[in-house]
């Protein structure tokens, strides 16, 4: 495919962070719902992990974009009445607005059938299917329940799934049921799509699995600005042999642009209504599973950083971490910060802080602040910088005097 404008590396930097609205500072004032759901649909989604060490990840993409709001607005969109999301895998198990249920349909078909989600969940399909449907049963009868609702279904670790719980996860997959709510544990509670999601929503049509692959690859080039096919296809975990003719015509349809981008190896596509700034002039701690990060080869083309997430790494092994937030600055990623939240304490906790080569001169006090305003949104009321990394004892000093 012939490319149709070739890009420097810096402006391939500015729009990916236009478009996934950081090459702005933030607006001042208090984030109003209407704002909070905005940034969803522009995101497209948000990933849900279940990591508590600083805070839930799906609360930490609105954080960067928006500064401090109050989570309970995404709790109401999420799991409250009036709800605005659902919840399905996208990226990862992932927060959505209502407009993809659609696209995503093809992904439960296929579930159901045995031909994707989780191999261990796959006999449902099939030979175990009488267990899920029997699970479905008491759903459909008693309303919504979690795994731990069912007899003899013991608490387990991730790993350690009971068989009410895989039955149900398998469910989830085909979407037969979908989440009602979220306990305090942060457990899932199961119930009937028809008693959680608006009728209007269920009412849509299913598109073909062609469109609505054409669309969701649509729906990450919006969000990602600019992009290799394999950026396009991670965004909603894609196939390489769904997304390769899916974005081939999109391209010969003009609704993705080629482009070369000088220093990348693969050819990239550019959304035609991305921003192209002169400029970037946001600052942003970004979790690990922020979707301006989360694709790690992109994450190394853009700004240079080889980052990876240390949370199965032996301690002693560690190099940056064990929860690491690169932080933004301007257009450049300008350090990075271990970060826990001590709620016995109330103390925002960075156990490590490293300086990015080339860093601008003012990273070491515009980290302080970001930390200090971080810590102000988690109802934490200090900062305490451990002395490990190379930043460490400027930065300590720097957040001092906030």
């Amino acid at each position: 495919m012939t490319p149709k404008d070739s890009l420097s590396l810096a402006a391939a930097r500015r729009i990916a962070l236009a478009a996934q609205g950081l090459a702005r500072p933030r607006r001042e004032g208090p984030v109003s719902r209407r704002r909070l759901l905005a940034e969803v649909e522009r995101l497209g989604l948000l990933q849900i992990d279940s990591v508590n060490v600083l805070a839930r990840a799906h609360y930490l993409p609105l954080f960067s974009r928006l500064g401090p709001y109050d989570t309970g607005l995404l709790d109401a969109a999420a799991w409250g009445k009036p709800r605005r999301l659902f919840e399905y895998w996208a990226h990862e198990a992932s927060l959505l607005p209502f407009d993809l249920h659609p696209l995503l349909r093809w992904r439960m078909a296929q579930a159901e059938r045995g031909d994707s989600g989780w191999t261990s969940l796959r006999a449902f399909s099939g030979e175990r299917r009488q267990e899920a449907e029997a699970v479905l049963a008491r759903i459909t009868a008693e309303g919504p329940l979690a795994a731990s609702d069912f007899e003899g279904a013991r608490r387990s670790g991730w790993w350690e799934w009971s068989h009410a719980k895989q039955a149900l996860e398998w469910l989830f997959w085909s979407g037969k049921v979908t989440t009602f709510t979220r306990r305090a544990s942060f457990e899932r509670v199961y119930d009937l799509p028809e008693r959680v999601l608006p009728r209007e929503i269920l009412a849509l049509p299913t598109p073909s699995r062609e469109d609505a692959q054409r669309s969701l690859l649509l729906h990450s080039a919006r969000a990602l600005g600019i992009a290799t096919a394999r950026d396009l296809r991670d965004y909603f975990r894609l196939s390489p042999a769904d997304a390769a003719p899916r974005i081939v015509e999109l391209a010969e349809e003009g609704a993705l642009i080629p482009v070369r981008v000088r220093g990348w190896r693969d050819l990239a596509y550019l959304h035609p209504e991305a921003p192209r700034p002169r400029r970037a002039e946001g600052q942003a701690l970004l979790a690990p599973f922020d979707p301006l990060i989360w694709e790690r080869s992109r994450t190394e083309r853009l700004f240079g950083m080889r980052y990876r997430i240390e949370i199965y790494t032996p301690a002693e092994k560690r190099v940056h971490g064990y929860y690491v937030y690169p932080f933004l600055l301007r257009d450049s990623l300008a350090a990075r910060v271990d970060l826990k939240a001590d709620r016995k304490t109330r103390t925002l906790l960075v156990q490590s802080s490293h300086q990015e080569p080339g860093a601008p001169p003012d990273t070491t006090e515009r980290l302080a602040a970001e930390l200090r305003l971080m810590a102000d949104w988690l109802g934490l009321e200090s900062v305490h910088v451990a002395p490990r990394g190379d930043l460490a004892f400027a930065l300590g000093d720097a957040v001092r005097l906030c």
